[in-house]
């Protein structure tokens, strides 16, 4: 095994974590000042695939898909708030998984109904086409990295907005007491639009990247979304920087471990039963991680709540 095949799939499982973190920190922003189970998250996430592959195709621009994407999706946010989940927020929980889950259907039916059951392709820019040199000889794609930065940019702007501005105070305060800021004069209902939103363009966002390295298609949002609730789980509930740390610990944990269990297996196994036993351990590492934290911090490693 090469260091440059090493540091290529370190690199892999940052990103991975990169982009879980951008679903992930909508989602846990919703949860963490609304309290709602979101599982239509990942369908925002669709959502802006789908808007960037879209208009990509019929303007020949990625900027300009990318712009609508983060459009898109928090305007379907928004709209999504407002029609169907302001009615739930003195629900139990139970009501919003259903609420939610039905969601999923109506944005996966609409979405085949306007763009076919056919996949969509996203080319890469010719800006970030082309391979970075690595240590050891390897190479790595620009995009990769060029994605790895859009999250580092992303988590550095989410910590300024929310513990360096008004909004951000206010977005605090909510996840506390939301009937005191509510008593203070703060209209409860914008807050809670404008967060929805954002946690949206977010999704969306991360739909328009991935879009450019695999097919953009109906359902795409459904494994992204398990993924993000393990994400949230390990990191705590409400928290950013949960999110972040839970992102890339759970990108790095299923990279690496798909790319070395069957390797060490191979050292005791023959050859034909590594690879599948490898394969299949590493499938379940990630939800052995979280069961391993939440055995000794039931609440998450950074719950905003504990």
């Amino acid at each position: 095994m090469s260091l440059a095949l090493l540091i290529e799939q370190l690199l892999n499982g940052l990103q991975l974590g990169v982009m879980l973190f951008l679903i992930a920190a909508g989602l846990t922003l919703i949860f963490g000042v609304m309290g709602l189970i979101n599982l239509a998250h990942g369908s925002l996430y669709m959502v802006g695939a789908f808007a960037c592959a879209s208009v990509a195709a019929t303007t020949g621009s990625f900027w300009l898909g990318l712009v609508t994407s983060l459009a898109a999706a928090a305007a379907a946010g928004a709209l999504m708030e407002v029609a169907v989940i302001r009615r739930l927020y003195a629900r139990d929980h139970l009501d919003q998984v259903l609420a939610t889950f039905a969601l999923i259907l109506v944005f996966s039916e609409g979405t085949r109904w306007l763009f076919g059951s056919f996949p969509l392709y996203l080319d890469i820019p010719p800006v970030l086409q082309g391979a970075v040199a690595l240590p050891g000889g390897g190479q790595y794609p620009l995009y990769r990295l060029a994605i790895i930065a859009v999250g580092v940019l992303v988590a550095a702007g989410l910590y300024l907005l929310i513990g360096r501005t008004r909004l951000g105070m206010r977005i605090r305060a909510g996840e506390t007491d939301r009937e005191m800021i509510a008593a203070l004069g703060v209209d409860i209902r914008a807050l809670y639009t404008l967060v929805f939103a954002l946690g949206a363009a977010l999704a969306g966002l991360a739909g328009a990247l991935v879009g450019a390295l695999q097919s953009v298609q109906v359902g795409m949002g459904e494994p992204a979304l398990i993924l993000a609730f393990v994400v949230i789980v390990i990191g705590g509930i409400g928290s950013i920087k949960g999110a972040l740390v839970g992102a890339v610990l759970v990108g790095l944990v299923d990279t690496m471990g798909r790319f070395l269990l069957p390797k060490l297996l191979a050292l005791a196994l023959p050859a034909t039963q590594a690879g599948p036993v490898g394969a299949a351990i590493a499938s379940m590492l990630i939800y052995i991680l979280m069961a391993l934290i939440l055995a000794f911090r039931p609440s998450g490693l950074f719950s905003a709540r504990s």
